[in-house]
């Protein structure tokens, strides 16, 4: 016999939370407002049930709430984006509900509803043992862009590597290659989008702009220049 986890989350609204659900294409299983809010959803083989918080007590204003292992978190990432635009009209980045972002390599993301509950959306092979930027074999501004990486792809913490990078542009823009100030500026520009810092979007949009650049480099830095109008859409 095999016992089944299934994960019991905060309500809030409950229709609100179902349907937010319901966007990214769960079917609800189950949906009861009296005597007591209750609500479930299903999709992929995974359920998810939904409960009022206790009396008295105050909630996170988010929270790690499940842990969902998929064969193909990148095709995943992708659903839900496409989901979640058609709903939105646009990438909810901020707040919540909102989901991380996903560059080629991640092997996990964060999806934040309504409420607060997080799903942290994992590969399920994914290694035991991750590597968390800053790599000593790496210096300067490409070990820079490489610890801000995890700050954003799997910290979820734009602020500090936004702070990094900028602290690394200062000590290392003079020195570094074209390429790597590129990328930060990129990166910057991504970050502030993320954040609604309008000011900050144009200035670091500006900067990249101004590097000189062969069409092979233009080419391999493609994804990351568009990374910001993505992310805006």
């Amino acid at each position: 016999m095999t016992d089944t986890a299934v994960p019991m989350l905060w309500s809030g609204d409950l229709p609100s939370t179902l349907d937010f659900y319901r966007a990214l294409g769960y079917t609800v299983t189950y949906e009861q407002t009296r005597p007591y809010v209750y609500g479930a959803v299903e999709g992929h083989g995974c359920a998810l049930h939904f409960a009022d918080a206790p009396p008295g007590i105050e909630l996170p204003a988010e929270h790690v709430g499940a842990l969902v292992m998929v064969d193909d978190v990148a095709a995943r990432h992708a659903e839900y984006t496409a989901a979640l635009r058609a709903h939105y009209g646009k990438i909810p980045v901020k707040g919540c509900p909102r989901i991380t972002r996903f560059r080629p390599g991640q092997s996990r993301f964060s999806l934040v509803d309504p409420v607060g509950n997080t799903l942290l959306v994992i590969q399920r092979d994914e290694p035991m043992e991750l590597e968390y930027g800053g790599s000593r074999a790496l210096a300067g501004l490409a070990r820079v862009l490489d610890n801000a990486r995890i700050l954003r792809d799997f910290k979820n913490d734009d602020r500090s590597a936004t702070r990094a990078l900028e602290a690394g542009l200062r000590r290392f823009g003079a020195t570094a290659s074209a390429v790597d100030r590129a990328r930060a500026y990129a990166a910057l520009a991504e970050l502030a989008v993320a954040t609604a810092d309008s000011e900050r979007l144009a200035h670091w949009k500006a900067e990249l702009e101004a590097v000189e650049l062969t069409q092979e480099e233009h080419a391999a830095l493609s994804a990351d220049a568009a990374a910001s109008e993505t992310l805006a859409t």
